[in-house]
């Protein structure tokens, strides 16, 4: 169903704010590979997060669910802390 439109919201800006600039990028272009290939280690959350997915990218997370044609991110977070509420 590729390509997706990307929407960040704000807690998720938060997330990338507090990492260094390579590890942004590195995220960035993992989310904007996913978005137009749907190509990466993607794998559905379940419990309370059931519905929504999980992308990794190397020690970081990037959180989202998928609605009409929008990729949209929720999260942003180190694998230590990614699946805590």
């Amino acid at each position: 169903m590729p390509p997706y439109r990307i929407e960040c919201l704000d807690d998720a800006k938060t997330d990338v704010r507090r990492v260094d600039r390579a590890t942004a990028m590195r995220i960035f272009d993992g989310v904007l590979h996913y978005s137009r290939s749907g190509g990466g280690d993607v794998s559905p959350l379940h419990g309370d997060m059931a519905g929504s997915f999980r992308l990794r990218l190397g020690d970081y997370r990037v959180l989202f669910g998928l609605h009409e044609g929008t990729m949209r991110i929720f999260g942003v977070r180190h694998r230590s802390e990614a699946y805590r509420r």
